[in-house]
């Protein structure tokens, strides 16, 4: 969810700028710049979070508040001036999940990461009067779990249909610079926007003390990647659906897209299998390839719709979505803990237990408390409690396993257990979204 804008001056500006790209969906504007002042750049400080890693600068969010007015004056001086040069990106790795596998993970300066969150404050009030209800990925007032209440809706009330998951390569590392340049020409044509977002695209990244510089890829962390993302794929893929590919339907057609994470839901077969053959096509046309294990097609019908085989499940967001049966005897979609989130939410936990195992066992309560509630804010929604309940069992085993293994004098059986879990209790597994009582403003 976006935070609201805290000048009404901003917020005035911003609207008049989505009225007037709502009313001329066609025109490209050249004038954005001048929208960025001293007010937008406190704006946009104010957003930006102060707890995170240093850029290669080594410059704290702290360091740069201390004279905050001198240090925006200079970076609005620099960036309307065409001298400001961002510098490269830090990038750093962390654990994927389970095992030795590393993400990268790429950290811009502090400094930048407010001229980004400028830049992309304009940005936003011009695409989002263009994006399609479809996209729900980094969009204000929208989030996944109202793309999952979405599908829900759709495949529900439609008796499920044919599921295609889209699984695009290294999505925010093979975006083409000039195709990207090439589609934001379209709505874009100020020159100091364009300027700072080629810099941006063209920084390269930072790694043990070597600069490297790709032709290819949104900035890594920063805070408008996601936007251009969501850009070009409103151009390569939603604006597709809906102007190319719905109108060639023999039945019906929904697409549900959380950033580079896609469904497509045919309640007609042959519908599916042409979509499936044309999407590798208009991806290679845009310099994007489709994995080819992970994009598949899935037979997703309610069950008593199939005579000769089960429906499949697929996953989405987290999430591995199959059909049951509900106690009143309705088949419903059903959703749990995809295998890998799971597993991977009980390693950092059991990764915990191991190296704090010496700390008090308050503090690791307090710790463990706060892993299991960020699981359930995410993951506890209807239908899902056994997935919830199983990582709090988990949990305790772990956390049991590991205290037991503080001394090798003192032995923790199962009752001594009870009482440590009746004095620091783990928070119980709960509902957080209930979607089946909220009514979906998908068009059915």
């Amino acid at each position: 969810m976006t935070e609201p804008l805290s000048s009404e001056n901003i917020k005035t500006r911003l609207e008049r700028i989505a009225k007037l790209a709502k009313d001329a969906p066609d025109m490209a504007f050249r004038s954005l710049a001048r929208h960025i002042d001293i007010d937008l750049l406190r704006e946009a400080y104010r957003r930006t979070r102060k707890d995170g890693a240093v850029g290669v600068d080594g410059q704290t969010s702290s360091q740069y508040a201390a004279a905050l007015e001198s240090n925006l004056e200079s970076l609005l001086q620099r960036a309307k001036s065409g001298t400001y040069k961002p510098p490269p990106v830090r990038r750093v790795y962390i654990p994927k999940g389970r095992g030795k596998e590393m993400r990268p993970l790429g950290i811009p300066t502090f400094e930048d990461k407010i001229l980004q969150r400028a830049v992309a404050l304009i940005l936003e009030a011009v695409y989002e009067q263009d994006f399609y209800d479809c996209s729900y990925g980094f969009r204000p007032g929208r989030s996944a779990h109202h793309l999952l209440q979405d599908f829900w809706w759709a495949s529900t009330r439609n008796a499920g249909g044919w599921v295609i998951e889209i699984d695009i390569q290294k999505y925010f590392d093979s975006i083409p610079h000039e195709r990207l340049t090439e589609i934001l020409r379209q709505r874009v044509v100020d020159g100091v926007l364009l300027r700072l977002i080629g810099r941006w695209i063209h920084a390269g990244v930072l790694e043990r003390g070597v600069l490297t510089k790709s032709r290819a890829g949104t900035p890594q962390g920063g805070v408008i990647s996601p936007l251009l993302a969501n850009i070009f794929l409103h151009t390569v893929l939603d604006e597709w659906f809906d102007e190319v590919v719905k109108p060639r339907l023999v039945g019906r057609g929904w697409l549900f897209r959380y950033a580079d994470d896609a469904v497509l839901l045919f309640n007609n077969e042959q519908d599916a299998n042409r979509v499936l053959v044309a999407l590798s096509k208009r991806f290679e046309r845009f310099g994007l390839v489709l994995h080819p294990q992970k994009t598949r097609q899935v037979c997703f019908r309610r069950p008593d719709m199939i005579l000769s085989e089960r429906p499949g499940t697929f996953d989405l967001l987290g999430f591995t979505h199959f059909w049951s049966k509900s106690r009143s005897g309705k088949w419903l979609v059903h959703r749990r803990t995809a295998k890998d989130r799971f597993r991977r939410t009980l390693h950092r936990i059991e990764t915990y237990c191991k190296a704090r195992r010496h700390d008090p066992i308050g503090v690791q309560q307090r710790t463990l408390a706060r892993m299991l509630n960020g699981h359930y804010a995410y993951f506890g929604i209807t239908n899902n409690v056994s997935s919830l309940i199983r990582l709090r069992d988990e949990t305790e085993r772990a956390w049991r396993k590991w205290l037991n293994r503080r001394s090798q004098n003192a032995r923790l059986d199962w009752e001594h257990f009870a009482r440590v879990k009746r004095h620091y209790p783990l928070p119980r597994a709960r509902v957080v979204h209930s979607f089946q009582r909220t009514t979906s403003k998908l068009v059915i």
